[in-house]
């Protein structure tokens, strides 16, 4: 296993990677500073676009010129040739203390992501389901920090993590409906270093990739939830990981350079770039698109 600065860009809060397998271009984003990356494989063919406010995650429209964007203040839509935003819908308006954080596409083009508390205190956040007609529903409440929302590579498990609970959560998943049942605990997370569960993503085996923030590990857990395999990275503030690449087989690795919260404030010369690890023996799937 080899691991590499892709980009050493300083990201305050390097979030939400997506490797688009139409474009082979990788997308990441700067949750404090508002702003959406986009470059190749290895790092070339920068480009950043603004948007109106802190973004949680974000997936690539149907079409390819533009992406749903999860922000402070709701879900909208960018315009890549543009760069402008439309609002779609704002669910939690009058909920000044939240934020929409972290959000993936399921495999019919549905974006899922969930609010935060931006404190990290209280549990005022709520998963939400964004359907290709643009309607917005909610699945779960009581969060605190929603983070790693992702699939199952059968469309039979929806996986899931409210951070500071030390638990990374699995539901059964109806991929017809978009309904989410029987959630119950899947793995128990090791928080005995300060670390705390955020980004995630699943491999072609079925297995669960978790980055563990403010710990520094890369965590691999099977589909029975036990742990599989760890990475130690280079910085502490490891945030989130997808799979990307011509062949699905690097796993991008995005960091934080400044923690939004005033704990623990340091961190190695390194902090705030986007890895790459290579040669780890396992692929990715497809991330998939928003909208139908």
């Amino acid at each position: 296993m080899k691991i590499d600065v892709l980009l050493d860009v300083k990201t305050t809060l390097g979030e939400g990677p997506v490797w688009d397998v139409d474009q082979q271009r990788l997308y990441f984003i700067d949750s404090m500073d508002g702003r959406v990356f986009r470059c190749t494989a290895d790092g070339t063919e920068i480009r950043a676009w603004d948007v109106p406010g802190k973004i949680g995650s974000m997936a690539l429209r149907k079409n390819g010129d533009g992406a749903i964007v999860s922000l402070d203040k709701g879900f909208w839509l960018l315009d890549f040739e543009s760069g402008g935003c439309e609002l779609l819908e704002d669910p939690e308006e009058g909920k000044d203390q939240n934020r929409i954080n972290d959000g993936k596409c399921d495999r019919r083009g549905r974006f899922f992501a969930g609010s935060m508390d931006t404190m990290e205190e209280g549990a005022n956040g709520a998963l939400y389901r964004v359907d290709p007609d643009m309607s917005v529903h909610k699945l779960d409440d009581g969060i605190i920090c929603s983070n790693g929302p992702c699939f199952s590579p059968d469309n039979k498990t929806f996986y899931f993590t409210d951070t500071w609970t030390g638990e990374v959560w699995a539901y059964d998943y109806d991929i017809e409906t978009g309904a989410i049942s029987n959630r119950r605990t899947f793995a128990k997370v090791d928080t005995s270093n300060g670390g705390a569960a955020d980004g995630a993503t699943v491999d072609s085996e079925g297995y669960y990739w978790m980055a563990l923030v403010y710990d520094g590990r890369i965590c691999r857990y099977a589909p029975d939830g036990t742990l599989d395999r760890e990475i130690e990275m280079p910085v502490k503030k490891v945030t989130s990981v997808q799979f990307g690449g011509p062949d699905l087989d690097i796993l991008y690795v995005t960091s934080m350079a400044k923690p939004p919260l005033p704990r623990f404030p340091h961190d190695g010369v390194q902090r705030g770039s986007l890895f790459a690890l290579r040669d780890l023996g396992v692929k990715g799937v497809p991330e998939p698109r928003f909208g139908s």
